[in-house]
Parts: structure tokens; sequence; C-alpha cells
């Protein structure tokens, strides 16, 4: 596996609460990575500033530093990593395996991103909007998820790939938008592997939910 070389840490400009931001610490750390998480005030409109713009254009988190290299979006840093650093492990390289992660991330972008994570966005935010259809979309997502786990042990076989990362963060905090994982015992196996992964780091809990 590369490494990225000592005194030269990748600067990851994040949320702590937010998925988006964990799902690269996450990498990051299972990759043994040397990287400084840099904390980014959104409540003062940091990202929406010059030296900011400057790295994201579109003002979001997360953004990672490597060196000369800049890379904006989760899944696209998550790609960046694996492609760089995993060694073919985290992203495969045989055709049919990476268009079914790439077949994850756009679940991650999509039914993930307006189900479970808009429903914990409303509900940890105390966002004048209402849950029910994110709820509603979160179960219909995990349902799905439950019967692909039903055969494997990860999203897309023995081994973890980047699909399971980019699917972690909101899945394991479904709970704080008040979407349960009671009924879901494949995806709570599933947390667990992750959670057991040499150089797992947990996301910051909200006492929401």
């Amino acid at each position: 596996m590369t490494t990225n070389q000592p005194g030269q840490p990748i600067r990851l400009h994040r949320l702590s609460i937010s998925g988006h931001s964990h799902r690269v610490e996450l990498m990051l750390s299972l990759l043994k990575l040397n990287y400084l998480l840099v904390d980014v005030d959104l409540a003062n409109g940091a990202h929406k500033k010059p030296a900011f713009l400057a790295m994201n254009p579109f003002g979001q988190i997360p953004v990672i530093e490597d060196g000369e290299t800049v890379v904006a979006d989760s899944n696209a840093i998550l790609v960046y990593l694996a492609t760089k650093y995993g060694d073919g492990v985290w992203l495969p390289r045989e055709p049919a395996a990476a268009a079914a992660v790439q077949r994850w991330l756009s679940v991650a972008a999509g039914e993930l991103a307006y189900g479970p994570a808009r429903a914990r966005y409303i509900t940890l935010f105390k966002v004048p909007a209402s849950t029910e259809e994110a709820v509603v979309s979160a179960h219909d997502l995990f349902t799905i998820m439950e019967g692909e786990l039903k055969e494997r042990i990860y999203l897309n076989g023995s081994t973890p790939t980047i699909a399971d990362i980019a699917l972690y963060s909101y899945t394991a905090h479904a709970p704080e938008g008040n979407v349960s994982l009671e009924g879901y015992p494949n995806i709570q196996r599933w947390l667990q592997r992750i959670e057991a992964l040499p150089g797992f780091v947990a996301m910051k809990q909200s006492t929401v939910g």
C-alpha cells in the first residue's frame, strides 16, 4: 500500500458532524495515511470566503489538499484516495467490479443523501421541514441494502470497498434522523464489520433523534 510522506499530512477541510466529511476521514484512517483535520466554520460562512472557494467553487465540504493536489466532493475524494493509495484493494480495477462500486457511489449521492442523510439533517439542525418523505426513502433504501447484504459480507462481496465507506456514516447515524435500524439485522452486522476494521474512526455522535 502506498503511503504519503511523513511530515506532509493530507489536509482534510471538514465539519465534524458531517457524514460526507466522516467518510473521507474514515478512508484516510483505514489507509493509514498521515492527515490533518481542518475544521471549517460553516456557521460564520467560512465556506463562502475566497480562500475556501478557491479550493471548491461550490463552497461545500469536504475538501482535501494532498500536496499540490486539491480534491473536492466526498465520493470523488474516496476515488482519489483509493486509486492513489489503495493499491486496487478499495477500488477494484476489473471493469465489472469497478462498475459495481460506482453503482453504490451513485446511491450514496442519491438515495442515501435524500433519505437517511436528509432526515438527520432536518432533525439535527432543526430545519422547518417534515422528515416524513426522507424517512420513507430511508427505509426503502435500507430494505434494498438488507437484501443485498443477505448473501454478501460487504456491499460488493467478501472484502470492503469505498462503496461501504461511502454508505457507512449516514447509515450508522440514521437513528439521529429517527430512522430505526432495528429491523435490519444484515445492515447491523455490516456496520459492525466496518467498525471492526483496523484503523476505524467513529463519527461524532449527536443526541438528536
